[in-house]
């Protein structure tokens, strides 16, 4: 394990991360407390929180957040601006008003299988399994698993549309 990645450059916050070998990551991001795989190459705007776990040979691109409780497995594509969500119910602050801590929710872990690959903007809801090879569609809301080898679409079927329409005149 390496104690930084191979690349330099500016304006990163890297603490208490444990890196493979060849990482590379880009200006601007935040990783605190993860692991990042071998080979694997983080964009720009990135953030990664403690306990996120990324596998060896992945692709992070820029303005995507790995929240704490992902585990993202070998060889995965992450496009530009995913968000992974880890709680179901979000707060600020608790019924009598005191500011949430760990201690008031609950963390929903996410899985995501070797050689799956998400488009960007995708939204993946917490506690859920991204199968291995998964094809997640470019701006789609995970809101279930999705089986290994299968797809997520981004946008629903012509059939799954409501039956009214709208005709607007210009």
């Amino acid at each position: 394990m390496a104690d930084r990645p191979v690349n330099d450059a500016p304006h990163r916050l890297i603490d208490d991360v444990v890196f493979g070998a060849d990482v590379v990551v880009r200006s601007f991001t935040n990783l605190y407390g993860c692991e990042i795989g071998d080979g694997t190459q983080i964009g720009t705007f990135v953030e990664i929180q403690r306990g996120a776990v990324i596998g060896a040979r992945c692709k992070v691109s820029s303005h995507t957040f790995v929240c704490s409780g992902v585990e993202i497995g070998d060889e995965v594509f992450v496009g530009h601006g995913v968000t992974f969500v880890n709680d179901k119910f979000p707060r600020a602050t608790t019924d009598d008003g005191r500011t949430q801590t760990e201690a008031d929710w609950t963390m929903l872990r996410t899985t995501v299988g070797p050689g799956a690959s998400i488009g960007s903007g995708a939204v993946i809801l917490g506690g859920l399994d991204i199968g291995a090879g998964a094809l997640v569609g470019a701006g789609a809301v995970v809101t279930r698993d999705v089986p290994p080898g299968r797809s997520w679409p981004a946008i629903r079927r012509e059939r799954d549309r409501p039956t009214r329409s709208v005709l607007i005149v210009g």
